[in-house]
């Protein structure tokens, strides 16, 4: 299992690789409008693999698509200075104790 902390700091090093090779300026619309546009595609990509639409899908682009969303979740949370591990522990966590 990988540590979410080594994942952010994974999906922040590719953000700025790919916001600086196509000048992108990361603003609230963005990183908002990116996790909307991810969520879209997984939901595409599970309605194809679950035989819902016309064309065939995969566990492999499914995967791929949860992967993004969760990427894109990573840098939102960063961005506003957020330990989403921490945060997933304080809310979800206490329906454990």
């Amino acid at each position: 299992m990988q540590d979410l902390e080594k994942l952010s700091e994974m999906a922040r090093k590719v953000s700025d690789i790919y916001a600086e090779r196509f000048g992108i300026e990361r603003d609230a619309s963005w990183y908002l409008g990116k996790m909307t546009e991810e969520l879209g595609e997984v939901t595409s990509a599970y309605l194809s693999l679950a035989g819902q639409t016309r064309k065939p899908g995969s566990k492999a682009a499914l995967e791929e698509e949860i992967a993004d969303l969760l990427g894109f979740v990573l840098l939102f949370a960063d961005w506003q200075g957020i330990d989403a591990g921490a945060a997933l522990l304080r809310k979800w966590g206490r329906y454990l104790e």
